[in-house]
């Protein structure tokens, strides 16, 4: 690729390409062939305190100062301009975290300009003040005004769109956003650099400073911040919630999954099947709501083992790059040894699998792990309760609909789900009883229109929909009397 993508050794703070004060940088190694793909600069704590400073002073000057309509204006060029990087941002992800590119070229190359696109078009249709006649008399103007300045803190698994799904509203509801990607897929978030300033948005707008842990959790608490948007692990969600809460801070967490696919009586078996790469192995299992634990009724269970099975034997992993290949590598050494250690624990407490295990023995090259899938799991097991983040499926049996939904809520998580049946009204009934931030019936995708969160372990509060652009708004009542 071409090394002004991937060489990546400035900061991008008040609109200007800085070089890091810590001198540091990070490698980026490629998923597929374990070979150095670019550098990214990595910020110090005074490269955070300029960021975040430059947001302040955008938020109350240049970017503050701009109409509803000339800021939605000014995210439909943004928008376009993500879409013109579209194909070198969707291979660039590809190259970074193992993304199969047909996914890749979705939701990361299109995903987040159609976000920018659509919050653009919802303050156009939503903006003006709420004026509301008083239970008292009079009348009350119910104003929405930016929350401020925004820390985004984004995961490496789907980077581009999650920080989309960040940047969109912020920027929409009136806020600065100061953006911090993971390093290791720090090089696409300053895809979102290259737009911005070929878009013209003000100075300070957005800033992006890849960090490590320590300066990460400092723009968590640094006192510019209003408010802190963060999609990552359920362990790293709960110690920002306690720093958020001390300082009465509002944040968004969206955290990890261990999601259930309740497969009925009377489900259609082609359908589930021809679904189950999207809805359970998607992004190579790096996906927080994958539905990696499958319930089958026990009159059908051997049937959905077959299916599940054949099904995963009959997917391509190799190059993320070729449009062919269904399961890519993992982001890292250390996560593949990490998804390893979790099949070998499964393996270890006596459970069996149909296909898979190991490594493959075709990719010596890449963080590759073999798709598989464990049978007879106890729901109890480790393997079935633990986020594993990666091509792993587990099938458990159940006896009767109440107690699939029982073993489907006997989890820490509650992000997503999903219920197969050819009667979708007794699909929507089980829906409703699964304890999930989101359920799919027949089929999962996240729909840009609506909410996408988690309840219990997966999270608070929602992004996407008109829901999305909320958290990024205080809301200040006026009141006038009737005089």
């Amino acid at each position: 690729m071409d090394t002004a993508i991937t060489d990546r050794t400035h900061l991008f703070i008040d609109g200007r390409w800085v070089t890091p004060r810590s001198g540091d940088f990070v490698e980026v190694i490629e998923a597929a062939t374990e070979q150095p793909l670019g550098r990214a600069a990595l910020a110090s704590r005074q490269d955070i305190d300029s960021a975040v400073a430059a947001a302040q002073t955008a938020l109350t000057g240049t970017w503050g100062a701009l109409t509803v309509a000339e800021r939605a204006d000014l995210l439909d060029r943004f928008s376009a301009e993500l879409t013109d990087r579209a194909a070198i941002t969707a291979e660039l992800v590809t190259r970074e975290n193992g993304m199969p590119i047909s996914l890749s070229a979705r939701v990361s190359g299109h995903g987040p300009a159609r976000m920018v696109a659509y919050y653009a078009d919802l303050i156009r249709k939503t903006s003006g003040d709420d004026v509301r006649p008083s239970a008292r008399g009079g009348r009350t103007v119910v104003r929405r005004e930016p929350v401020g300045v925004v820390a985004a803190i984004t995961p490496w698994n789907y980077p581009h769109p999650l920080a989309g799904m960040k940047i969109a509203p912020a920027l929409a509801a009136g806020c600065t956003v100061v953006l911090k990607p993971a390093p290791e897929t720090a090089l696409d978030a300053f895809i979102f650099a290259d737009a911005a300033e070929a878009a013209g948005l003000p100075a300070g707008v957005l800033n992006i400073v890849p960090a490590n842990r320590e300066e990460s959790a400092y723009l968590v608490e640094h006192p510019g911040v209003n408010k802190v948007a963060f999609t990552g692990s359920t362990p790293a969600g709960r110690a920002i919630g306690e720093a958020c809460g001390r300082l009465l801070r509002p944040v968004t967490l969206e955290l990890g999954g261990k999601s259930a696919a309740i497969v009925t009586e009377d489900a259609d078996l082609d359908v589930f099947s021809s679904q189950l790469l999207p809805v359970s192995l998607i992004n190579n299992g790096q996906t927080c709501h994958a539905c990696t634990r499958i319930l089958a009724p026990r009159s059908r269970y051997s049937d959905v083992v077959e299916a599940v099975t054949e099904t995963v034997r009959g997917l391509t992993v190799g190059n993320p790059l070729d449009h062919g290949t269904d399961i890519g590598p993992l982001v890292s050494s250390v996560h593949r040894s990490r998804v390893l250690g979790h099949i070998d624990a499964g393996i270890a407490a006596g459970y069996k699998t149909t296909i898979g295990g190991s490594t493959p023995e075709a990719q010596p090259v890449g963080w590759f792990v073999e798709p598989t899938v464990f049978t007879d799991v106890d729901n109890s097991a480790s393997i079935a309760q633990d986020e594993i983040f990666g091509p792993v499926l587990t099938i458990t049996p159940y006896d009767g609909i109440d107690n699939a939904i029982a073993i489907a809520n006997d989890s820490q998580y509650g992000l997503a789900g999903t219920v197969w049946t050819t009667d979708e009204d007794n699909g929507l009934e089980i829906a409703g009883r699964i304890e999930s931030g989101t359920v799919g019936v027949n089929y999962y995708a996240l729909d840009l229109a609506a909410p996408f969160g988690g309840v219990k372990s997966s999270g608070i509060g929602a992004e996407l929909g008109p829901e999305g652009i909320n958290p990024y708004y205080n809301n200040k009542s006026v009141y006038f009397s009737t005089r």
